[in-house]
């Protein structure tokens, strides 16, 4: 039973992706469309024609001219009439195709499987768009990498199990999420390098049809995927069945669940960062925060990292259930799952880098927020350092250390319970085993003094590991991102 009314507008009663129509670039959306994949699909054909061309079939150069000049002109609508009549998807874009090329129609697939155009496509897009994630992924590593430099000395007060710990600085933090980053990086080269693409396998991947049409030449069967190979830019996969294996697939899904995790770590520092007033997202001039509360500035571009990273991150076990479960040389239960998770995961991914530069480069630190923060724990962690001079000065120790843990615990009283501000400085210095006055122990609290070697470690880390990151860095297409 429908609780809506007919609408007027039949184009309103259509399902619409978010990923495609929100979240996603346009140049994403593109790699992953129903045309893209038709033209990519006609590439391939071509490669073949041209390859059984060159090693002696009866393939003539006016075929091979007309299947170039109608590449491009994909009919789609043709396309789903035949679909819709044949129940095949390649068969119908074969048909539609050998409409506009009738001169070609006799040869073309000649001697392939779907798997041929479906398989040898999908990894070619996939090569593709991987291609445009590493660019926005190098986008967000200059982004944060400028960051870092910005703020390699601000100290801040560094938190372990979200408790306050030792003092870091801001750019040292960054720097922890670009560490996370290099290693995607490095993760997603290699698989971009070593993907291979089924290359020319035939119906179970044995080259049976292709060992027929060079009469039993397996030599020319050879050449065949090699210039095959040759014309597409990568090299085929040494056994298939009548697909690749998934396994494929799931070594870019691993790719794709590091950037989203380390895009999830990011997003959740952020949003701590926000609620404690110390840095924050972007938050435009006429921007909303809530319906109900119009003080409120919520970070809702790191929630929604946070979210598309989850929805990313839930793709990767249904995907090795796919290749868990392939029946001997192929089934076809895969291919539904396959048309959902390859797309989405790599829209939602681009999604993530698109809203993580977009974060990356226009935080706000709030340098006095940070210092009231740290300068409210850091007479807590100067504890040594005070000791040491105290000792200096003809102080005992043992009494020292005491009297340091008594007013400790007396400071801490005062903070939580009557929530005023840390009275510590003030309890050592009444008490005469001390012998410095307020004034003294407060010049001992430079917060730099207490942050090691962060801003020497930040300056050594962008100027080696992430400059080779960024080498040859080119920034991708710029893409909306719309809040």
């Amino acid at each position: 039973m429908s609780f809506l009314p007919p609408s007027d507008l039949p184009e309103l009663e259509h399902f619409e992706h978010p990923l495609s129509s929100r979240y996603a670039s346009k140049a994403m959306v593109r790699l992953l469309s129903p045309l893209y994949r038709m033209r990519v699909w006609r590439r391939l054909w071509i490669a073949l024609a041209e390859s059984e061309r060159e090693l002696g079939l009866p393939i003539s150069e006016a075929q091979i001219a007309e299947m170039k000049a109608t590449q491009e002109a994909v009919d789609l609508p043709a396309i789903a009439r035949h679909e819709a009549a044949l129940r095949h998807d390649v068969m119908a874009a074969i048909h539609a195709w050998g409409e506009q090329a009738p001169t070609a129609r006799p040869i073309i697939h000649l001697g392939a499987t779907s798997c041929f155009v479906t398989d040898n496509g999908d990894l070619l897009i996939c090569q593709e768009a991987l291609q445009l994630l590493r660019r926005r992924l190098q986008d967000v590593i200059a982004a944060l990498s400028g960051f870092a430099a910005q703020w390699a000395d601000q100290p801040t007060l560094g938190f372990t199990h979200f408790q306050p710990a030792q003092p870091t600085t801001v750019g040292k933090r960054a720097c922890l999420w670009l560490q996370d980053l290099l290693l995607d990086l490095e993760d997603l080269d290699h698989v971009m390098a070593t993907t291979p693409v089924r290359g020319v396998k035939g119906v179970t991947g044995t080259q049976a049809s292709f060992l027929e049409l060079f009469d039993g030449d397996g030599a020319k069967v050879d050449a065949l995927e090699q210039r095959f190979c040759e014309k597409v830019g990568f090299p085929a996969i040494p056994v298939s069945g009548q697909t690749a294996t998934r396994k494929l697939e799931d070594r870019m899904g691993q790719v794709l669940c590091g950037v989203a995790a380390s895009a999830s770590k990011f997003a959740c520092d952020m949003r701590l960062l926000q609620h404690l007033k110390e840095v924050e997202e972007p938050f435009e001039k006429q921007q909303i925060g809530s319906s109900a509360m119009p003080y409120k500035r919520n970070p809702m571009r790191s929630e929604r990292i946070n979210s598309l990273a989850r929805f990313v991150l839930g793709l990767m076990p249904s995907t090795y259930q796919t290749s868990a479960t392939q029946w001997f040389e192929r089934t076809l239960d895969d291919s539904a799952h396959r048309r959902l998770t390859i797309s989405q995961g790599l829209l939602a991914v681009d999604a993530i880098l698109v809203l993580m530069k977009n974060v990356a480069s226009g935080l706000v630190v709030n340098p006095k927020m940070i210092e009231a923060r740290l300068m409210q724990e850091l007479p807590f962690m100067a504890a040594e350092v005070m000791l040491m001079e105290a000792v200096k000065r003809g102080g005992d120790r043992q009494d020292l250390h005491e009297s340091f843990r008594v007013a400790s615990v007396e400071a801490g009283r005062v903070i939580k319970q009557e929530g005023l501000p840390n009275p510590l400085l003030r309890l050592l210095a009444v008490d005469p085993a001390w012998r410095m006055t307020e004034a003294e122990l407060t010049a001992m609290l430079d917060a730099r003094r207490f942050t090691g070697r962060a801003g020497e470690q930040v300056r050594a880390f962008l100027g080696k590991d992430v400059a080779a990151a960024l080498a040859g860095h080119r920034a991708a297409e710029v893409a909306e991102v719309r809040v």
